[in-house]
């Protein structure tokens, strides 16, 4: 999979990316008007070109308080986001190239007061689906905004678990698009204990829905 190629459906405003892409943002929004006063942080996990964050911090009134790492392991889409990050006047937004399954690429930021996980869910196994959801009890911070997507066209429905999942841990359900929309998008508040992001740990394996819908 060209995961830089794959960036361009978002040109095109009738794309099902285009469509989830806006409702992420809306979800980013709100997020950040109900968050406390003061300085955020922001972690993004396989970031891609960073149009969810980087798009919703340009424009938004506390824009300049949030301090964000997205990470990526794509140069070309690193290269596409840094440049978005600097034309939108966010010197606060660092863009790394890097593993984003490692906790080490978030251990100075976390926990975060949101936290993005959109465009993983659906590209790891359903046991890692799980082992990342249990790892964001540590890099979203009691109180933080937990935003993910996961495609229900898969060979599973993941959705509904992924919502279990997330409130046996201390989540709290804000909001999950309709069931009649494919690509799910939900946002959870962490409402439970802070847990300590654990060094040096391997959060999942990121294998492509490609790859997965031919297993």
């Amino acid at each position: 999979m060209d995961w830089h190629e794959w960036h361009d459906s978002y040109d095109s405003p009738d794309s099902y990316l285009s469509r989830r892409l806006a409702t992420i943002q809306d979800r980013l929004r709100l997020a950040l008007n109900t968050a406390p006063l003061g300085p955020l942080t922001a972690i993004s996990l396989c970031a891609g070109q960073g149009r969810d964050l980087i798009g919703v911090l340009a424009e938004h009134p506390r824009g300049a308080e949030v301090r964000a790492r997205l990470v990526e392991l794509d140069e070309r889409n690193v290269a596409h986001a840094t440049e978005a990050a600097r034309a939108a006047g966010l010197p606060g937004v660092e863009v790394v190239a890097g593993d984003a399954s490692s906790t080490d690429q978030y251990a100075d930021l976390a926990p975060a007061d949101l936290v993005l996980a959109c465009g993983v869910l659906g590209n790891i196994t359903d046991a890692d689906v799980e082992r990342l959801l249990d790892h964001c009890t540590a890099l979203c911070r009691t109180g933080g905004t937990l935003v993910w997507t996961r495609s229900r066209d898969l060979a599973t429905d993941l959705v509904p678990q992924v919502c279990a999942w997330l409130e046996e841990r201390g989540f709290e359900r804000l909001w999950v698009s309709d069931p009649s929309v494919p690509q799910a998008v939900g946002a959870h508040r962490f409402t439970g204990e802070q847990r300590q992001l654990p060094p040096g740990t391997r959060m999942f394996d990121f294998i492509g829905y490609d790859v997965l819908r031919r297993t």
